[in-house]
């Protein structure tokens, strides 16, 4: 996957589109990202035992679910657009993410 933690996105399909935020989590088996302030949706959950003498609190708890990395696009830092992401081998031989619109480096 080339998007990673701590990459500021922008949702371009479904519910949440145009809306920014950066990864907080990423699944690479599943291809799918947590973005912060995204598809927020509400849990119902009842009180457990925690192993210690309190019990974990129950009611509605609200966080952000992943979607797919398909829905995502990365953000330059630089210039605040959106672009495709590519992949290619510096003069070190080492991997590096580049910006298909500009042609600039990443990280």
């Amino acid at each position: 996957m080339r998007i990673k933690v701590n990459d500021t996105v922008e949702v371009i399909s479904g519910n949440f589109k145009g809306v920014r935020g950066t990864v907080q989590r990423v699944y690479p088996k599943k291809q799918m990202v947590v973005v912060s302030g995204v598809n927020i949706i509400k849990k119902h959950q009842k009180p457990k035992p925690t192993g210690g003498r309190s019990r974990a609190q129950g009611g509605i708890i609200e966080f952000e679910a992943p979607i797919h990395v398909s829905n995502v696009m990365l953000v330059e830092s630089g210039r605040g657009e959106t672009t495709r992401v590519g992949v290619r081998r510096d003069e070190n031989n080492h991997v590096v993410r580049y910006s298909k619109k500009s042609g600039a480096e990443l990280d």
